[in-house]
């Protein structure tokens, strides 16, 4: 059985600016960045989250176009999300972990400690460069705060069910 490709694969191709060979999709937000907002219900950050569970069995995966890169950083996010949570974080501590996890510094693709360097250009100049680092803080944000609305859905104690999967790598690789 295949992995699951991003469903915005179409759309990266021609409206979208590409950095390197990422495409920035828009989507709903409350976060500042480069990411214009979209009246779309379904976005890039709600794919992730429902193909989180599903791909994370999976450790190859064919990148089909630009829109799949934007798919596989937010599922090594997300991974990355999870295992720093347990059974007995509260909402409010957690809220406190994904933030500091989404606000602290990360790599770029073309930097030493970026995972991913085969699959992904890095970006072709410095203004480039803090585009692709201000969409990922915004995407990283959008992903921890949607997150915790679907972990603690009914209670102050996490879902099993998503906590599950902290302990799965996709792909080998992790953030």
């Amino acid at each position: 059985m295949p992995a699951y490709h991003s469903t915005f694969l179409s759309e990266s191709d021609t409206s979208n600016r590409t950095v390197g060979n990422m495409v920035l999709l828009p989507f709903k937000t409350k976060f500042r960045g480069p990411s214009y907002p979209t009246e779309q219900e379904y976005d890039i950050v709600e794919e992730v989250l429902d193909l989180f569970r599903a791909n994370s069995f999976f450790k190859n995966f064919e990148i089909k176009g630009p829109a799949d890169r934007v798919l596989i950083y937010g599922i090594l996010f997300v991974s990355e999300c999870l295992s720093k949570l347990n059974k007995t974080v509260g909402l409010k501590e957690a809220t406190r972990i994904l933030n500091n996890i989404s606000l602290e510094s990360f790599a770029l693709p073309g930097d030493i400690g970026f995972p991913l360097s085969s699959m992904y250009l890095p970006p072709a100049n410095k203004n480039e460069a803090e585009l692709l680092r201000g969409y990922l803080q915004q995407l990283r944000q959008e992903l921890s705060d949607r997150l915790l609305k679907r972990i603690y859905v009914a209670s102050d104690v996490p879902s099993k069910y998503w906590l599950a999967f902290s302990k799965r790598r996709f792909m080998n690789k992790s953030l």
